[in-house]
């Protein structure tokens, strides 16, 4: 019998590679995705290589449908089958609602959005014909209950979750779950512009006083992805209690 495949979305780096990391060992043929940083990529598939594991890179933009398509096609012909999605791809944008320009909300609204419908679009035609799989969504906290200075990422990150709960009811006469991960604030290069005391103060307002690390994220990906039977259309929050 082969080896489940996960197809994981803007992998290279951050929570993405966390969690191909975390499936890949236990068992997961992983396929990373990434569309600039080719030497993160390699650097996570070589990674997931010395532990024993099977990882395979493949560039593709999530936000271009034709693209996110082959991503899904590359990953169908390795062994002819895909049991998970993680649809991670995304890009954050800071700045004052008024001050974004129109094609920078454009790419945020298509990589964010855009990507996870793409893909999850490509990869359900097979789902289906299969009755099975599982499609993880990565959301933010932002997305349920808004960040000033990140309208554009909030909305985006919102629009996921509702996605998930509505596919959710869709898919699952046809053995399909959908789920959703709102992170909290976790160290990631994505908040890298934050100054060290920037961090601090976020740090001292969440209740178990730290960040998050993307492995934490990433095990509650495996969670959804292998051991959520009778889960679906639901979100999980590590935030450290953050929001609650």
């Amino acid at each position: 019998m082969s080896r489940k495949v996960a197809v994981i979305t803007g992998a290279s780096r951050g929570i993405g590679r966390a969690c191909a990391m975390e499936l890949a060992s236990h068992g997961y043929e992983v396929v990373i995705n990434f569309v600039q940083n080719e030497a993160a990529a390699m650097e996570t598939v070589e990674a997931i290589k010395a532990s024993g594991g099977s990882a395979y890179p493949f560039r593709a933009d999530v936000a271009n449908a034709e693209e996110a398509s082959a991503l899904i096609k590359f990953s169908l012909s390795l062994t002819g089958r895909i049991d998970v999605l993680v649809n991670n791809a995304a890009i954050s944008v800071v700045g004052l609602f008024t001050d974004i320009t129109a094609d920078t909300e454009k790419r945020l609204f298509d990589v964010n959005l855009m990507g996870t419908l793409n893909c999850t679009k490509a990869v359900l035609p097979y789902m289906i014909r299969e009755q099975s799989g599982a499609i993880v969504n990565v959301s933010s906290m932002w997305g349920q209950v808004g960040a000033s200075c990140e309208v554009h990422y909030s909305t985006a990150k919102a629009a996921i979750i509702g996605f998930t709960k509505a596919l959710a009811k869709e898919v699952a006469p046809s053995g399909i779950r959908v789920n959703c991960v709102a992170p909290g604030v976790i160290d990631t290069e994505m908040n890298a512009h934050l100054s060290p005391d920037d961090l601090q103060t976020l740090a001292d307002e969440i209740p178990m006083g730290r960040l998050g690390s993307p492995a934490e994220v990433a095990e509650c990906v495996r969670f959804l992805c292998d051991s959520a039977s009778y889960v679906t259309g639901q979100v999980i929050a590590p935030n450290g209690g953050y929001i609650t």
